[in-house]
C-alpha cells in the first residue's frame, strides 16, 4: 500500500551558527526535498550545515497522508542528524503515546517545541542536554546488521545475520504500511523500539551513520 504526501521544502544555510546566518552567502533559500527519496547527500553537496523544516512534525494526525507527511520529515531529520547537520523543527506528540515517544526519537537533532506532552518543557531540556551523535545507528556487514542503542543511557547491541532483517530495514526505511513487514520482525523490532508506529505506518527509527565523534572502538 502506498500512500503519498506533497513535496516537502526547507530552508537551508551554510552554516550552523545563528550568529552567521545573516552574513552574505550563507542563506541557500528554500529548496525542495522530494518524499521518500530525500537526498541528504545532494544537500551536504550544496553546503547545507543547518536547515528549517517547513511545518511540524505531527504524530497525532489521523489523516493516512499527514502521517505519511510525518514519517517524510521524520527521515529528513534522522538523515540530517546521521550528517550532523543541524535542524530547526517542531514536534507534536501523541496524546496516547506522548510520555514515551520523545524518548524514543531523542537520538534525532533536538526540536525547538514539543507539544502534546504535559512535561514538555523538562523532557525537552533532557533531549537537549543529553543529545549526541551515534546515539542510535546500525551498520551493515558482510552477510550481518549491527544496532548500537544508547538513548536509555547504556549500550544496548543487537546483531542478525538473517536476510529477512535487512530485507525488512530497507523496507522500514522509509517508513511503510506494517501490512508489507513480515510480522515476526516487526514484532521484535518493536519490542526493541527500533521502530516508530505512525498509524498504518511503520518507521526505522536507527540512522547509518555518516560522521562519527571518536574512534570506531570507542562507539
Amino acid at each position: 500500500m502506498t500512500i503519498t504526501a506533497p513535496d516537502l521544502w526547507i530552508r537551508a544555510w551554510r552554516d550552523l551558527d545563528p550568529r552567521a546566518r545573516d552574513l552574505p552567502g550563507m542563506s541557500l533559500g528554500s529548496l525542495p526535498v522530494t518524499p521518500r527519496t530525500q537526498d541528504v547527500g545532494r544537500l551536504w553537496a550544496l553546503g547545507v550545515r543547518h536547515a528549517e523544516l517547513d511545518t511540524a512534525v505531527d504524530l497525532s494526525a489521523g489523516a493516512p497522508a499527514d502521517q505519511r507527511g510525518a514519517v517524510d520529515r521524520l527521515c529528513l531529520v534522522r538523515d540530517l542528524t546521521a550528517r550532523a547537520v543541524s535542524v530547526d523543527w517542531d514536534l507534536r506528540l501523541s496524546p496516547r503515546e506522548s510520555a514515551h515517544q520523545w524518548k524514543v526519537l531523542s537520538h534525532l537533532h533536538p526540536p525547538r517545541t514539543i507539544t502534546g506532552l504535559e512535561d514538555a518543557a523538562e523532557a525537552l531540556h533532557a533531549w537537549r542536554t543529553r543529545h549526541y551523535l551515534c546515539k542510535l545507528v546500525w551498520r551493515q556487514g558482510p552477510g550481518f546488521i549491527q544496532i548500537r542503542d544508547r538513548r536509555w543511557g547504556d549500550l544496548r547491541r543487537f546483531t542478525a545475520d538473517e536476510p529477512q532483517y535487512r530485507q525488512s530495514i530497507a523496507l522500514l526505511d522509509r517508513g511503510a504500511h506494517h501490512a508489507d513487514v513480515p510480522a515476526d520482525v516487526l514484532e521484535e523490532f518493536t519490542a526493541e523500539h527500533l521502530v516508530l508506529r505512525v498509524g498504518e505506518l511503520a518507521w526505522w527509527l536507527p540512522y547509518r551513520v555518516s560522521r562519527w565523534l571518536q574512534e570506531a572502538m570507542a562507539v
